[in-house]
């Protein structure tokens, strides 16, 4: 898989914002990029409809929200891009163009830096979260993709794809803490609600679990083919598996299956709603989000996106349509 994420499907571009009257200020959406659209749907998770399209050049797919700051930023692969967006009413704030394959992205816990994963150079760059901005370089190891942070920030670690590995910094010197083997390709990465790291490995189908403190390998998942990323709640972990088009549920104790559940076509990006009460799934080639209840664990809803939804990072957040405090 390389940084442009190409799919051979037709793009058509979104031109303008479009907001619905009847979206509810304390809901909360999804915010999924579509890659072969260029454009960002904004999804009432409550009303369960699409409310708005974000125009976003150059065919995004990787996301990172800060909710605190009402930030949304975004990953075009195709123009190699960084744009900022208001959470709360869409517009672009910032942009930059980076000179490598970014890919992946996630913010800082006080949401002052962004951290991009560059997948041809084996660094990560670390921007400023106003103007995004160069402050700072770390280097990864081979073809690094999904970024994830700490949720006290305390680290940020790296899927080092074409490595077989993880890479742990200290934050927020950026110091490394540990190199730590994956299983084969780990792509998407993730932290569950114990702080452990969880790698979806796309070489061998299994989930690696890491401690971030001393760099352990704490198990591995068997799961569907080629998973993706990993989402949580209810004890569960859940992956995405692109070319099973379903999603895997595992125990977060003793790392066992408990179900597979049937969603859209190639499942992608997956993220959790903040009361941990639905998984949402975007499926890439069937332009929808799958919403999963994490009790039944059964399919509750297909939502209609845009073209090609990847959201590979975070991507649910409330807020959208509010005015700031």
């Amino acid at each position: 898989m390389s940084p442009a994420l190409t799919a051979t499907r037709s793009v058509s571009f979104a031109a303008l914002i479009t907001f619905a009257a009847t979206a509810l200020a304390a809901d909360e959406f999804a915010f999924v990029t579509n890659q072969n659209s260029s454009d960002l749907s904004v999804i009432d998770l409550e009303a369960r409809s699409e409310v708005a399209r974000i125009a976003v050049p150059g065919e995004p797919a990787g996301i990172a929200l800060h909710p605190t700051t009402g930030a949304i930023f975004t990953v075009s692969a195709g123009s190699k891009e960084i744009n900022k967006f208001d959470l709360h009413t869409g517009v672009r704030l910032a942009r930059v163009r980076l000179d490598g394959g970014p890919i992946g992205i996630a913010v800082g816990h006080a949401g002052k830096a962004v951290y991009v994963s560059d997948w041809y150079n084996a660094r990560i760059w670390v921007l400023d979260a106003g103007d995004l901005s160069l402050r700072q370089t770390l280097t990864t190891g081979s073809a690094p993709a999904g970024l994830v942070v700490a949720a006290d920030g305390s680290w940020l670690a790296s899927a080092d794809r074409d490595s077989d590995q993880v890479s742990i910094f200290d934050l927020p010197a950026g110091t490394l803490r540990h190199r730590t083997d994956a299983g084969v390709r780990p792509f998407g990465i993730s932290t569950g609600p114990e702080g452990r790291i969880y790698t979806a490995d796309v070489g061998s189908n299994s989930v690696t679990v890491v401690d971030p403190n001393d760099g352990a390998v704490l198990g591995t998942v068997p799961v569907g083919e080629r998973p993706y990323g990993v989402a949580f709640a209810n004890g569960l972990g859940f992956v995405t598996n692109q070319y099973a088009d379903t999603v895997s549920a595992f125990d977060l104790q003793n790392l066992q299956v408990m179900a597979t559940i049937d969603v859209g076509e190639y499942p992608e990006g997956i993220d959790t709603t903040a009361d941990d009460g639905s998984i949402i799934v975007a499926n890439w080639f069937s332009n929808t989000i799958s919403v999963i209840d994490p009790q039944t664990l059964t399919v509750t809803a297909e939502i209609e996106t845009g073209d090609g939804p990847r959201a590979f990072g975070k991507f649910i957040a409330s807020g959208f349509g509010e005015a700031k405090q």
